[in-house]
């Protein structure tokens, strides 16, 4: 080889083999340190990611939403008792839920309060809702 071959084959060499070190020492500062203190909070049992309550909680505000999507009439009033009947079939059946899993006597007292109300506004908007479909000849299943 000449001097000149062996010259580009060294510095090609050692620009290759400063770049792999730099790489290495690079690595070695960027990566997370094994010898690092565990916190004590990590090593805690979580609790599920979804208990029992929050997922009844989430499948009541999901089928309250699709209740709530009608298809508009021309009357309002019809409209409105059609859309309010399932947003409050999911509040009863959230009071519910705080009654089955909630402990603060306030809280469980005003679920017991929202599931007679409501139970008796659901009841109040079906009988407006039968009566004028009655007059107007509309079938009353949604």
């Amino acid at each position: 080889m000449t001097p000149i071959n062996r010259s580009y084959w060294w510095r090609s060499g050692a620009s290759h083999l400063a770049a792999l070190f730099a790489g290495v020492a690079l690595a070695i500062v960027l990566a997370p340190r094994v010898t690092q203190p565990i916190n004590p909070l990590f090593l805690a049992p979580r609790p599920a990611a979804a208990s029992e309550f929050h997922r009844a909680l989430q499948t009541v505000m999901v089928e309250m939403e699709t209740g709530m999507c009608i298809i508009p009439s021309a009357d309002a009033d019809r409209d409105f008792a059609r859309a309010m009947i399932p947003h409050h079939e999911a509040a009863v059946e959230m009071a519910r839920l705080e009654l089955r899993y909630g402990s603060d006597p306030r809280l469980r007292r005003l679920a017991q309060g929202m599931v007679v109300e409501q139970s008796q506004e659901i009841a109040l908007m079906r009988g407006i809702l039968a009566s004028s479909s009655t007059a107007l000849g509309i079938n009353l299943n949604p």
